[in-house]
């Protein structure tokens, strides 16, 4: 909303009313544009256009719902016009070709998704209870299915689902009516549920056997011994890594892969244990030729009472940051 400029003056009042609501605004932006660094730069975006509108803020709604209706159409206008942010799973069919190392896709050809730290979860709930649901909103194969839906539909199911506002307080923030967010719903969670009809019961990172599939992974891959990651994999388990577009199902073939294109020797690899997407994961470095080992990316990992059924690998350099680790590592 429109208004005069606001005074200095109010620039403590704005900041006392509104800062509270930034890790969760956090959240939702990287639910909508599958993006950490994006988000940032959209929660910027919204509390600027919240400083400018203060002053015609009015209190006709509550703070937080005017805060989520900015946020929300700051994140429409950026992600529309935009190629959807995916994982190699989400454009192809597994790789079930001759033996070869996968290649990477040209740069700029594919948006990728990527993950996100699990200290934002946290900071985004202020209770045990919200924490567990925004964990399970921010799973990475929930993420990676929200980009599939048209935006607004994204915007439906996360204000509608997610964030438990009602149908009118939806309709009030994107500027619609009830009856458009309903149907809006509906066919989002159609869509939703063809992509993962049924959604498995997954490991919190902080479960003892989570973390036992973490540790079993982080030596096997340190060791670079297949005989370990074995004992870790579900036989269904599947393995994919950006900015790769083939995707290995079975456990047989990813252990080959792994074996065979990846592993190398035994110190090749140091990971670190840290959460993702409410998951276990680790940030990965690679020793180069002269002995250093630099950042190399983020692995997350899909835990279940079986092992592991799902490793994906975001090859960025620039991850192991955003969690808070060094670009290289002391030996």
């Amino acid at each position: 909303m429109a208004g005069r400029e606001p005074a200095a003056a109010d620039q403590d009042r704005f900041a006392a009313e509104t800062a509270r609501f930034r890790p969760e605004l956090l959240a939702h932006c990287y639910r909508m544009a599958g993006s950490a660094q994006d988000a940032e730069d959209l929660v910027q975006e919204t509390y600027l256009r919240a400083w400018r509108s203060y002053a015609g803020f009015e209190g006709r709604a509550s703070i937080r719902s005017w805060l989520y209706k900015i946020a929300t159409n700051v994140c429409l206008s950026a992600v529309a016009p935009r190629r959807i942010r995916v994982l190699p799973s989400g454009l192809t069919g597994a790789y079930d070709g001759p033996d070869r190392p996968p290649g990477p896709v040209a740069p700029g050809e594919v948006a990728w998704l990527e993950p996100v730290p699990d200290r934002w979860i946290a900071a985004a709930a202020d209770d045990p209870a919200a924490t567990a649901v925004a964990r399970e909103s921010l799973r990475l194969a929930l993420v990676a299915s929200l980009q599939h839906l048209p935006a607004r539909q994204r915007a439906i199911i996360i204000l509608r689902e997610v964030l438990a506002f009602s149908a009118a307080e939806t309709a009030q923030i994107l500027g619609t009516t009830a009856a458009a967010v309903k149907s809006g719903l509906q066919r989002a969670r159609a869509r939703l549920d063809e992509r993962e009809p049924e959604r498995e019961k997954l490991l919190e990172p902080a479960d003892r056997r989570a973390r036992a599939l973490l540790d079993g992974y982080i030596t096997a891959f340190e060791r670079a011994d297949p005989a370990l990651l074995e004992q870790v994999l579900r036989t269904d388990a599947t393995l994919e890594a950006t900015p790769f577009r083939e995707w290995y199902a079975g456990r047989v073939k990813c252990l080959h892969l792994l074996g065979t294109h990846v592993l190398g020797a035994p110190g090749d690899w140091r990971l670190l244990p840290t959460a993702a997407n409410g998951q276990p994961a680790a940030a990965v470095y690679h020793r180069d030729e002269g002995g250093s080992l630099h950042a190399h990316g983020v692995v997350v990992l899909t835990p279940t009472s079986t092992g592991i059924v799902r490793v994906v690998e975001f090859h960025d350099p620039a991850l192991p940051a955003l969690f808070g680790f060094p670009d290289v590592l002391d030996d």
